[in-house]
């Protein structure tokens, strides 16, 4: 299969193709082929790109800022950031696609450093997906298009590449670093690769762990704490399982027979996915031994309980209406896309929703999300443009595809706007979400009434407020009774809103445990809670 085949079908499996319900769009990474298109020579990456496509690819915006993002923009033009990650210091690193370059950003001085690559194909771009940093001072990186692994000494400035073991049609992503393991996700290779690299390319000892169902792809990966590894593989909209390889059983039993491999797929347990879980792209394994899925073809997210081997739904609050514009009216159902999860210091799954534009954070503790906007948006990428030529400002996204935690602060990439960017999650939210009650249990075919208390914590009142209610499932129905869900208000300070609505589920609901998201949406940020409903 051609390179460029094998990006649109990753890109494609990844969710990527739909922004938003009945919306095509191009794929990143893949500038459009044409017959007499202009390309002008600017001595930038954009060079890469046809001149009628750069504001598409390389960026159409300042960086902007809120209370709680703030954005930076990359001195080098149209380098379509992607993997991010942070060493020791606290020092940002970050892959560019249309590069091959890596860049560090000095969050101390707010200082840019990119590292040319003198090894990188002139013109050549891929979509780096995977980068983690090392304890000897080395950045990893994978590469897609050359089915290549990448080493950057922080120390010497130089970097090495190393042959990823391809056959036929693989697609090295997600990466991570494991003592001294590198382990990465081969998506359409179908398998999990552990290479032991040392001195020479020669050297490197490579593991290839066969994903459980053939023709398939395998997704992100995560460690517990036991150093299991889970990950992910299905079949786009059909079905999929939850893999869970006894990594540690499986070195003790090669150690103590004196073999150097054994067979891998007796070390492996799988778990059947729920089948509306379609799209399982990101994994997080929390501190108490969760399983985070995320769901790239909804607005859904997941948690696996590994004891009682059971999923629970969860949902996002749905994009706003300047993520994808529907200028054209052609989105009837918006959703969010949830793509990667990572763990921050507190214990908390933060993931990147795509199509949201936004940086979420769930608390699996106290079983709240909060969801911030990410502020610069291209609007090349949604339905944005009515077909007059006119293009509304602040429409579209920014295409935020990975992001890392620095203890409070979230840092991410923004692939289509050229810009790095870092939501504090120590700032103040605006208001808080008071549940009366975090439980519900109903019979099928009744319905109950619940309240819950919107109190505002900011000085002054906030305006464009409008209140959340989303189940997880259609036979689950949630109805305000004293406000319009669909209004937006405003909340006056040091004023507590009582709320109150009626839940309901259909006499054919299936009985079982669900989540119904309540909160509210400002300009800047989502915050809500969820309350368990348990149908009978």
């Amino acid at each position: 299969m051609k390179k460029r085949t094998k990006g649109i079908l990753a890109f494609a499996f990844l969710g990527g193709i739909m922004v938003t319900s009945g919306v095509t769009i191009a794929i990143p990474g893949m500038a459009p082929e044409g017959e007499n298109e202009e390309r002008t020579i600017v001595g930038t990456p954009a060079d890469n790109y046809f001149d009628a496509d750069r504001p598409k690819f390389c960026g159409a915006n300042e960086p902007k800022s809120t209370n709680y993002v703030r954005e930076f923009a990359i001195p080098t033009e149209c380098t379509n950031p992607l993997a991010i990650v942070a060493d020791y210091d606290g020092n940002i690193w970050f892959a560019q696609t249309n590069t091959g370059k890596l860049g560090k950003f000095d969050p101390a001085t707010e200082t840019f450093t990119e590292y040319d690559n003198p090894s990188w194909p002139k013109g050549a771009r891929s979509m780096i997906w995977g980068i983690d940093y090392a304890p000897d001072g080395s950045v990893w990186f994978t590469d897609e298009v050359y089915d290549s692994v990448w080493r950057f000494s922080t120390i010497d400035e130089t970097y090495d590449q190393l042959s990823y073991p391809s056959e036929g049609n693989s697609l090295p992503q997600k990466l991570l670093v494991d003592g001294s393991q590198i382990i990465i996700n081969d998506f359409t290779g179908n398998k999990i690769t552990f290479l032991d690299p040392s001195q020479s390319d020669e050297d490197v000892i490579y593991v290839a762990l066969p994903s459980p169902i053939g023709n398939s792809v395998t997704s992100d990966f995560a460690l517990d704490d036991d150093k299991n590894v889970w990950y992910t593989n299905w079949l786009l909209r059909q079905s999929g399982i939850l893999v869970k390889f006894d990594y540690p059983a499986y070195l003790e039993n090669v150690a103590a027979s004196g073999e150097q491999f054994l067979p891998l797929l007796d070390y492996v347990e799988t778990f059947e996915l729920p089948p509306e879980l379609l799209t399982p792209n990101g994994i997080e394994v929390d501190d108490k031994g969760k399983v985070w899925l995320a769901d790239t073809s909804s607005s859904s997210f997941f948690k696996f309980d590994p004891v009682m081997e059971s999923f629970t739904q969860y949902v996002t609050a749905a994009p706003v209406l300047s993520t994808f514009g529907n200028q054209t009216g052609i989105v009837k159902s918006p959703i969010s896309r949830p793509y990667w999860m990572g763990l921050d210091d507190s214990g908390r799954i933060v993931f990147n929703s795509q199509t949201a534009n936004n940086i979420s954070v769930m608390d699996p503790r106290t079983d709240s999300l909060v969801e911030y906007l990410v502020p610069s948006k291209n609007p090349h990428w949604s339905d944005c443009n009515p077909g007059t030529g006119l293009i509304p400002e602040d429409c579209g996204i920014a295409q935020v595809f990975d992001f890392t935690t620095v203890g409070s602060k979230i840092w991410f990439t923004e692939w289509a706007e050229n810009n790095i960017g870092v939501v504090d999650t120590a700032v103040s939210l605006p208001a808080d979400i008071d549940l009366e009650s975090t439980s519900v249990a109903l019979e099928r075919g009744n319905s109950t009434q619940f309240n819950f208390t919107v109190s505002p914590k900011s000085q002054q009142d906030l305006m464009g407020v409008q209140l959340l209610l989303l189940p997880t499932r259609d036979f689950i129905d949630v109805e305000l009774l004293t406000h319009n869900s669909t209004s937006v208000f405003q909340l006056d300070s040091g004023v507590p809103l009582p709320v109150y609505a009626d839940i309901s589920v259909s006499k054919d609901a299936t009985p079982g445990t669900y989540k119904v998201l309540v909160g509210l949406q400002t300009t800047d940020v989502a915050i809500s809670k969820f309350v368990t409903v348990t149908i009978e």
